[in-house]
């Protein structure tokens, strides 16, 4: 899957929960869209880091301490 095609997921996500919005106005949709994205995406990288959380930061790109605290956050550490 390359760059474009994820691009292309979520601009046709978007343009669905607009069209579903009928009008009304959205509100939070940054932090609706970074929230839907960041925890399967931590979770994906970190099955593919085998759970190793230096990699997994490496990969990306953010210190690892920010990964552990995004990963408590969401709940996918303890």
């Amino acid at each position: 899957m390359s760059k474009k095609h994820i691009d292309d997921c979520i601009r046709g996500a978007l343009e669905q929960y607009f069209k579903d919005l009928r009008g009304t106005e959205p509100s939070g949709v940054h932090d609706m869209i970074l929230a839907a994205v960041e925890k399967p995406m931590l979770e994906v990288v970190m099955k593919h880091a085998e759970g190793n959380q230096s990699k997994a930061a490496d990969w990306l790109g953010i210190n690892r301490n920010t990964l552990r605290r995004k990963l408590l956050d969401h709940r996918l550490i303890k």
